[in-house]
């Protein structure tokens, strides 16, 4: 069993950063840091801040959906991490909790 922190980011799917998806550049930028393991998942509906349903049909709305990306580690690389995207002015929204992470028995 391991302490940490879990960190949640929503990333606009059609963002870029430095001439790459800006998703991408976040996952580059955990491994750099020493995250040892990410996920990123596109959303299949949603809405945010300003109350706008999105969802997903078959050729409406690309790239107005957003990548969740998440992450566990420690606190220093999870800071280390906004850090990173703060120094590049990236306005986005996450969730960071005190997590416990751990696996279950393999057979």
């Amino acid at each position: 069993m391991m302490q940490g922190i879990y960190l949640k980011l929503f990333v606009p799917e059609d963002s870029r950063l430095h001439g790459k998806l800006l998703y991408e550049w976040i996952l580059k930028q955990a491994e750099h840091v020493g995250i040892s393991g990410g996920s990123a998942v596109r959303a299949m509906a949603g809405f945010g801040r300003h109350g706008r349903l999105h969802e997903q049909h078959f050729f409406e709305l690309a790239g107005e959906l957003p990548i969740v990306l998440e992450f566990f580690s420690n606190g220093a690389a999870i800071d280390q991490l906004l850090s990173l995207l703060d120094a590049e002015s990236c306005s986005l929204f996450y969730i960071k909790l005190n997590a416990e992470s751990g696996q279950t028995a393999s057979r």
